[in-house]
């Protein structure tokens, strides 16, 4: 799989979604068969774009021919996360393309940063995804800070869990600690897509993290590339089988009490 860091055009929806399709080639041609891209990637994360204008819609999905006639041409599968308007709401939201496909709408970011709220609906559940075998969590920036999030994701099944985010400066810490923190707490891959560069100077820090959470590789934070890696089900379940965390794990832990002294 491949995360990509890069930077978005505020606003500039068909600027973007060039760029997206023209990461998807180079993805593809190093191999990636599953493809992420940071938060907003369509608009970048601008508070003017979201008040300003009708966000992009699935109404009519026009302007998503170039990432759609990317994804045809390598047979790799997107994941495009964007703000979008659809069946009656608004959603931050992660749109799964996959080649012969109409795009879906498959996960709207559960957990709103402060600036979201009111402007945005939260989801209401979270998303799976299985390509080639691979069950693969879908998440959206702050949904990484909820170690319940990722546990719910590998409960179901998942092996990897994929963030697409937008961290500002002087976030670059906790970013890299909650991700390092979800592999290595429930002994799974964990991919982060940043957005980089802009107007607000987003931090990227995009990087793959392996089941003990150790970052496979993490690009710096400011300047455009991608990650690509492969996910390996054998060392989940080798690490899971060593590491007893989550097979000891208990969901019911009793009543709590309280001593008073």
């Amino acid at each position: 799989m491949a995360v990509v860091q890069d930077i978005a055009v505020p606003g500039d929806v068909t600027a973007n979604v060039a760029t997206a399709a023209a990461r998807v080639h180079e993805a593809a041609a190093r191999g990636a068969r599953l493809i992420a891209l940071p938060e907003t990637f369509t608009t970048s994360w601008d508070l003017d774009t979201f008040d300003g204008g009708p966000l992009p819609s699935l109404d009519d999905t026009a302007w998503l021919a170039p990432v759609r006639a990317a994804v045809d041409e390598t047979g790799a599968v997107l994941v495009l996360n964007s703000p979008l308007a659809y069946a009656g709401r608004r959603g931050i939201t992660s749109m799964v393309i996959a080649p012969g496909e109409e795009p879906v709408a498959a996960y709207d970011k559960q957990h709103l940063f402060p600036p979201e709220v009111g402007r945005f609906e939260p989801g209401e559940h979270g998303m799976t995804i299985k390509i080639d075998g691979v069950r693969v969590a879908m998440s959206v920036c702050y949904d990484a800070n909820f170690p319940e999030h990722a546990a719910a994701a590998a409960a179901d099944g998942a092996i990897l869990y994929l963030n697409t985010g937008a961290y500002f400066p002087g976030g670059g810490h906790r970013r890299d600690l909650h991700y390092a923190a979800r592999a290595l707490d429930n002994s799974m891959y964990v991919a982060f897509a940043g957005l980089v560069g802009g107007p607000l100077d987003f931090i990227g820090g995009s990087a793959v993290y392996d089941p003990l959470g150790r970052p496979i590789e993490r690009l710096d934070d400011a300047t455009p590339g991608m990650v690509v890696a492969t996910i390996d089900p054998a060392e989940v379940a080798r690490v899971r089988d060593d590491q007893r965390m989550w097979a000891d794990r208990r969901a019911d832990l009793g009543p709590r009490r309280t001593l008073l002294l």
